[in-house]
């Protein structure tokens, strides 16, 4: 199998995965100091992978939705309302898929779990990732020789990683838990 084809499985899996899957850029770079792959490539195949990735793992979790309380899903829709009914908030909400310093993972498991269109956030994720993922590839290609496989070694097994990705996933719990049925009559108060 090709380092391509390699690069294209991984990175899919990791971000089609709920939690604790390593981030992206560190496989970009490991691909990057261990392959022969143009640095351009790696970062398309990158970001088309991690965007098919998020985009599914969304898809995944709107399937919960079926085992979700009555009550609860009624919440989560009040929730895709308030975010959806301004287009002020359709615009932040997009750039929070862009730019956004929070776990992928967990804001497409929310977009996911609230129903909201997922289309428009995978293409805002992809396009961040096309930035962000170019800037690593190109320290990556610039360092290769300065052993910077040590660092990524670090961020697999970092206690801290794992205690924010578990944080993470308690806020996605939380989210479900916020009665966005009130917060949407309030903000109907003051419009």
């Amino acid at each position: 199998m090709s380092s391509a084809l390699y690069l294209l499985l991984v990175v899919f899996a990791f971000n089609v995965a709920p939690a604790f899957a390593p981030p992206t850029w560190t496989v970009l770079v490991f691909f990057t100091l261990n392959s022969q792959l143009p640095p351009w490539f790696i970062v398309i195949i990158g970001a088309i992978s991690a965007g098919a990735g998020r985009y599914n793992l969304a898809r995944l979790t709107s399937l919960l939705r079926n085992r979700i309380k009555k009550k609860t899903i009624e919440n989560l829709e009040s929730a895709r309302k308030v975010l959806e009914e301004k287009s002020s908030r359709k615009i932040a909400m997009l750039a929070l898929f862009v730019v956004s310093p929070l776990p992928s993972a967990q804001l497409f498991e929310a977009a996911g779990l609230i129903g909201t269109r997922l289309l428009p956030l995978t293409i805002a994720f992809f396009s961040g990732r096309i930035v962000t993922y170019s800037l690593y590839v190109t320290g990556a290609s610039q360092l290769k020789s300065n052993g910077l496989g040590e660092l990524i070694k670090e961020q697999f097994t970092s206690v801290w990683a794992i205690v924010f990705q578990l944080l993470m996933i308690c806020g996605v719990y939380l989210l479900t838990k916020i009665n966005w049925s009130k917060l949407a009559k309030s903000n109907k108060a003051e419009n």
